[in-house]
């Protein structure tokens, strides 16, 4: 799915990632979808949200959630701070 609504804006929020052009974060409105929100509940309590909005963020987080982080190994350094 194509993510065009998807923003990551070091000066919204914080750089999480939002809904272009509002300050719902990506983690807000999966939150209210673990809650029990339906679609049409988060539109009526965020009426400049549309239902595209809410799906290309669940699709962010699934995605997102499939990602993973690998330590970054330097061949020759040792942390020997202590």
């Amino acid at each position: 799915m194509l993510l065009d609504r998807i923003i990551l804006d070091p000066l919204v929020m914080g750089g999480k990632p939002c809904v272009r052009g509002t300050r719902c974060t990506v983690g807000m409105i999966v939150g209210l979808v673990a809650s029990g929100y339906s679609f049409d509940r988060i539109i009526e309590a965020y009426p400049y949200l549309q239902e595209l909005d809410i799906k290309q963020a669940l699709s962010y987080a699934a995605w997102r959630s499939e990602e993973h982080d690998l330590a970054l190994v330097v061949k020759g350094y040792s942390d020997h701070s202590s």
